[in-house]
C-alpha cells in the first residue's frame, strides 16, 4: 500500500495513492459507509480486516461516477508519517561518508535524534535558520515501525517494519558541532522532510540495495546505494531494540552517502542558501522536493515550486 497525508484547510487527511490518484479515504470512507483507517498511526496498526476494507473502498470509489481522488499536483502534503513517538537518526552509516567527514567508521551504530517540530512534508519551504550559516541536505531511506519491537534479532527484524520513504536528515553544521551533542543542528523547524509516499513493506523487496541520491538546483550531489550501509536495516533495527522499545509509527533515518557540503573542499563549500531547491530520491520510493528560504514569509506558497509527479 502506498500512502499520503495531505491538507484539507488546517486538518491533516490520510490519502492512498491509486492509479486514478490520490484517493481521500475518510470522505470515501463515509460515502459508501465502510469503516476504515483515517491517519497514519491507525493505517500501520490496521489488520487484514481494515485492509480489506480499505481495497474494497478504493474499489468503490474507483467505479464511482462521484469523484475521491485528487491530482497529487494539486495537493499540500504533510509529512507521510505525522505523530511519531520517537525520529531516531543513525550518523555515519556509509563508509565513504564517514571518510568524507574525516571521522573514524563505526563500529556500533551512532545514535541521535530530531523532535516532531522537524517534520515537514514534500514541497514545503523550509526557513534557514538566522543563527546558523552552514545549512547541508542529507539523502536518506527512512524506516517506519508496525509493531512494538524489544530485544528482537535481526533475523526477525523485518517482520516489525510497516514501511519505507524517502528523508531529507537536513542539519546546520555549525550548529551541529557547537558541542559534542548534535541535536541543536538537527531539529530546527522543517529538518526532517519525509515522504511523500509512505510505501508498506511488500512494496519493497530489498530496501539495502536501493539507489539513493540528492540533486540540487538540478545538479546531482549524491549518487549511491543503501547497499553501501555500514549497518543495513535489519541490524539497526535490532540494536535500537537492545536499548530502548520501538514503537508503531517510529522513525529511523537510516544515514546518509557521500557527496553533503561537509565533505567537499573547505573552499569549495556552498552551503544552501535562499531559493535553493533540494530533490532527494531514492528508487522505489520516489522523490521528496523542498525549496529553502532565509526570512519568513507569510503564507509562503507551495506552488512557487515546479511540481514532480509522484
Amino acid at each position: 500500500m502506498k500512502s499520503v497525508t495531505f491538507y484539507k484547510g488546517s486538518a491533516l487527511n490520510l490519502g492512498i495513492l491509486t492509479s486514478k490518484g490520490v484517493l481521500d479515504i475518510e470522505e470515501a470512507g463515509n460515502f459508501f459507509s465502510i469503516k476504515v483507517p483515517t491517519d497514519v498511526r491507525t493505517l500501520i496498526e490496521a489488520g487484514e480486516i481494515e485492509k480489506e476494507a480499505i481495497q474494497l473502498v478504493i474499489d468503490k470509489a474507483s467505479a464511482s461516477d462521484r469523484s475521491f481522488f485528487h491530482d497529487d499536483k494539486e495537493l499540500e502534503f504533510g509529512p507521510c508519517v505525522d505523530h511519531p513517538e520517537k525520529i531516531i537518526c543513525i550518523g555515519l552509516n556509509y563508509r565513504k561518508h564517514a571518510e568524507e567527514s574525516k571521522m573514524p567508521i563505526p563500529t556500533t551504530p551512532i545514535i541521535f535524534s530530531k523532535c516532531s517540530n522537524a517534520l515537514t512534508g514534500h514541497r514545503s519551504s523550509i526557513q534557514l535558520p538566522e543563527q546558523a550559516e552552514k545549512v547541508d541536505y542529507e539523502a536518506e531511506l527512512v524506516i517506519v515501525m508496525k509493531k512494538e519491537a524489544k530485544n528482537i534479532s535481526k533475523e526477525e527484524a523485518r517482520s516489525y517494519v510497516y514501511g519505507y520513504c524517502t528523508g531529507n536528515d537536513i542539519s546546520a553544521r555549525d550548529l551541529q558541532f557547537k558541542t559534542g551533542q548534535w541535536l541543536i543542528g538537527k531539529t530546527c523547524d522543517g529538518f526532517c522532510p519525509i515522504g511523500p509516499v509512505l510505501h508498506s513493506d511488500e512494496e519493497i523487496e530489498n530496501p539495502n540495495d536501493l539507489g539513493i541520491k540528492t540533486i540540487v538546483n538540478g545538479e546531482v550531489r549524491q549518487h549511491s546505494s543503501t547497499a553501501d550501509m555500514i549497518f543495513n536495516c535489519e541490524e539497526i533495527i535490532a540494536y535500537l531494540s537492545q536499548h530502548l522499545t520501538l514503537k508503531p509509527g517510529d522513525v529511523i533515518m537510516t544515514g546518509t552517502p557521500e557527496g553533503v557540503i561537509m565533505g567537499y573542499p573547505e573552499d569549495n563549500q556552498t552551503w544552501l542558501k535562499d531559493g535553493d531547491e533540494v530533490i532527494v530520491e531514492i528508487e522505489k520510493l520516489g522523490k521528496l522536493q523542498n525549496s529553502f528560504y532565509k526570512e519568513r514569509v507569510e503564507n509562503q506558497p507551495a506552488d512557487k515550486l515546479p511540481k514532480i509527479s509522484l
